[in-house]
């Protein structure tokens, strides 16, 4: 069995969907909620990629102009 938002099933059988239909969206929704966190991760390690690259392409620079001509 998946994982599901407990308040949102319950939220949709009062509202009158079938106890399918509510358990579906519920696990549907619960996957979504996984898959956004799991970009959010991502987002946050492709940033700090770009952040220490750059970082390191400055340092190189700098190091390249002190370099006795």
């Amino acid at each position: 069995m998946a994982i599901r938002l407990g308040a949102l099933h319950d939220a949709l059988l009062e509202a009158g969907a079938s106890p399918e239909k509510a358990q579906r969206a519920a696990e549907e929704l619960a996957q979504y909620e996984k898959l956004e966190a799991r970009v959010t991760l991502l987002t946050w390690m492709v940033g700090f990629d770009v952040t220490l690259s750059v970082a390191i392409l400055i340092l190189v620079f700098n190091v390249i102009l002190r370099l006795p001509r």
